[in-house]
């Protein structure tokens, strides 16, 4: 059976806006949440451009790091 990938564009851009917006709102640099989550600043980047789609693990621990929700990251 083949893997279907679904990507909903929508989706990805709300993520890109809450990831930005509770970024600034916290304080923090790309480069520094990057750091606290473990990954590379180029990957933040590309996540607030709404060039990725990324995994729930990804929005899990990019929404400790900021400490919120993980469904904040998701709300319109």
């Amino acid at each position: 059976m083949a893997k279907v990938h679904i990507v909903e564009p929508i989706a990805i851009e709300i993520l890109a806006k809450n990831v930005r917006k509770y970024r600034v709102k916290t304080n923090i640099s790309q480069t520094t949440l990057a750091e606290l989550v473990g990954v590379t600043y180029s990957q933040i980047a590309r996540i607030e451009l709404a060039e990725i789609n990324t995994s729930v693990s990804m929005i899990y621990l990019i929404a400790m790091a900021l400490e919120i929700e993980p469904g904040q990251l998701l709300e319109r």
